[in-house]
């Protein structure tokens, strides 16, 4: 073991905001900086490195980046008063759509990189210790960044784990700004995707999600090459990692729900059954404007094929209120089919322009009070529904994986099958295992039940055998 990694000589502190892949991402560039000698800072105000790692989707992202920065300034300010030095690099999605403008409005940032470059980390320090001004690098280099990546952190990864196997998109809706700060869609070959969940695994992952901004368009080179995998095939072969208990995927596209997936759905009692299927409005106009490649009478049979394959699923999705030219009739069409479909849980938000999308620019935009009125009634609908999927619940014994200690003292939280944050008075010695759970209530993001009678209190590993009778 190399001294930095024994004894980390420099903190480093990330702070991710957004979706699951910034969380993937800034664990990765923390495997990328360990060589250095930085390890984990529990706060910016210990750290000698501190990255803001970005997302562009929620509304006033840039604000809550520069209100951040402000803090940090004088942070960094104490650090150098004190003759020390904080490197700060500003990471992500807001980073490579404004990076001119953030070293303009912030000129005390020494670093501002792309999603894809954060492989040339190290390069970029170096580089930052001896220039006068911020270091940018906002390329689109996918294939090298994960071609040069060491291997993920022998440290424990915990009872679940994130994957990255897809990045990019090439759908261009028009009123994402995805394509612009990720690339082009890109696809992990299998090879390498196969080794890491088995490291993962190794390191006490009992659950790993795939990700990708449209992770279902995967189709990455099998293993010693041949035909291309989709994200079925890939499945499969993770499916069969010993240890591996369940297996689950985010974000999807309707368009890219192939037969392979649908049939995985059906073969595989790893892969979970709880789908996230973004389907933004249920107006085939308002989709049509939104460059979606999908009605809503598509998204219907998706969901039809897809239970069909496995009754228990569960569907969650992402709805977008008052985009550009959606009339009342449009917004009905999508409680219409909200009503239809049936959510056990949904996002959905007022639509905010977004600089350089097609949406950001089109005529009739609706007006504010209008998008609130009809986000609330949506919501209204959607915390009913996911609320009754949880009621459905109570009284059933379903499958927990345990992912950890909960807030109260004797208290242990899991998931369920369909992601429900479950909590429970158990040991924590079934941290890691999936046991039998009997729902006792459920609570609009949440259950609460027991352990079924009968269930071991210790893991299988950890309970003594009684000797036999002489």
């Amino acid at each position: 073991m190399s001294e930095a990694a024994a004894s980390p000589r420099k903190r480093l502190f990330i702070r991710s905001w957004g979706c699951q892949m910034n969380v993937y991402d800034s664990g990765r560039m923390a495997d990328v900086l360990a060589p250095l000698g930085y390890g984990p800072a529990e706060g910016p105000d210990a750290a000698d490195m501190v990255i803001l790692n970005t997302c562009h989707i929620r509304e006033k992202a840039s604000e809550k980046l520069f209100s951040e920065l402000g803090r940090l300034r004088a942070l960094k300010r104490e650090k150098e008063a004190a003759g020390g030095r904080m490197v700060l690099a500003v990471a992500g999605c807001v980073a490579q759509a404004e990076g001119a403008e953030i070293t303009a409005r912030a000129p005390w940032v020494d670093i501002v990189l792309g999603p894809q470059t954060y492989h040339r980390l190290p390069e970029m320090v170096a580089r930052a210790s001896r220039a006068a001004g911020a270091v940018i690098d906002t390329d689109f280099p996918a294939e090298a960044k994960f071609d040069r990546l060491p291997e993920a952190s022998a440290a424990p990864q915990g009872v679940t784990a994130f994957l990255t196997v897809q990045e990019g998109c090439d759908k261009f809706c028009s009123f994402c700004v995805v394509p612009y700060t990720r690339g082009a869609e890109y696809s992990r070959p299998a090879a390498p995707v196969l080794a890491e969940a088995r490291r993962l695994v190794a390191q006490g992952a009992r659950e790993i999600t795939l990700l990708g901004q449209n992770v279902n368009a995967y189709h990455g080179d099998a293993p010693g090459g041949g035909r291309t995998w989709g994200l079925g095939r890939l499945l499969r072969a993770l499916a069969e990692i010993p240890g591996l208990e369940r297996l689950r995927y985010t974000t999807s596209h309707p368009r890219d729900v192939d037969d392979e997936l649908v049939a995985a759905h059906r073969d595989l009692p790893q892969l979970m059954p709880f789908l996230h299927l973004p389907v933004q409005s249920g107006s085939d106009r308002v989709l049509a404007a939104m460059n979606r490649g999908h009605t809503a009478a598509d998204f219907l049979s998706v969901a039809e094929r897809l239970r069909a394959a496995r009754p228990d699923l569960a569907l969650s999705s992402d709805f977008i209120v008052g985009h550009p030219g959606e009339r009342a009739a449009d917004f009905d069409a999508t409680l219409a089919l909200v009503r239809e479909v049936g959510f056990a849980l949904a996002y959905s938000f007022k639509y905010s322009p977004r600089p350089g999308t097609p949406a950001a620019s089109a005529p009739n935009q609706v007006p504010e009070a209008e998008k609130d009125a009809r986000l609330q009634a949506l919501q209204a609908l959607l915390r009913d529904q996911q609320e009754a999927f949880n009621r459905s619940l109570v009284g059933r014994t379903i499958p927990v994986l345990v992912t950890g200690t909960g807030r109260h003292h004797g208290q242990v939280a899991g998931r369920s099958p369909w992601l429900n944050p479950v909590h429970l008075s158990a040991s924590d010695a079934l941290i890691g295992e999936v046991v039998p759970v009997a729902v006792l209530a459920a609570h609009t993001n949440s259950l609460s039940g027991a352990l079924a009678a009968g269930t071991a209190t210790e893991p299988p590993s950890q309970r003594r055998e009684e000797p036999a009778p002489a």
